[in-house]
């Protein structure tokens, strides 16, 4: 009567998973689909998706993904490899890199910043980043 079948990864790409207020991970975090955080990280974040990072939100570690805003505190290195848009209530410090970088004025952005053209698909399908032969 119900098909139970598990999804594949790609179904769940435009679904978000959250992390809310109040709650702290440890650890590193290795997603598929799109992800909010308005909680607290302390380690690493790879997705072949998009990250928010909520007003509340706080990283501390590396980040690898498609797409993310940021809107809360960050502080690592950072590999984004389409848009980056940082919100006038964001705190950046460390290292970027962005295919596109958009930052709002009043954000905090204290970090060495480099774009890299055409680094779409540098992800590979375990999640981690593909070598940047064609980023050079």
């Amino acid at each position: 009567m119900f098909d139970s079948k598990p999804k594949k990864y790609t179904e769940l790409l435009g679904k978000t998973n959250r992390i809310v207020e109040g709650t702290l991970i440890k650890g590193d975090i290795i997603s598929q689909a799109d992800f909010r955080l308005d909680g607290e990280l302390i380690g690493n974040f790879q997705s072949k998706g998009k990250i928010v990072i909520g007003p509340a939100g706080s990283v501390t570690g590396d980040i690898v993904c498609k797409n993310a805003d940021i809107e809360g505190k960050f502080n690592g290195k950072i590999q984004v490899f389409e848009v980056l848009n940082v919100k006038s209530k964001a705190i950046i410090h460390g290292e970027v890199t962005v295919g596109k970088l958009s930052v709002e004025p009043g954000a905090d952005f204290s970090a060495s910043c480099s774009m890299k053209i055409n680094t779409k698909n540098h992800i590979g399908n375990d999640g981690q980043p593909k070598p940047e032969e064609a980023n050079q």
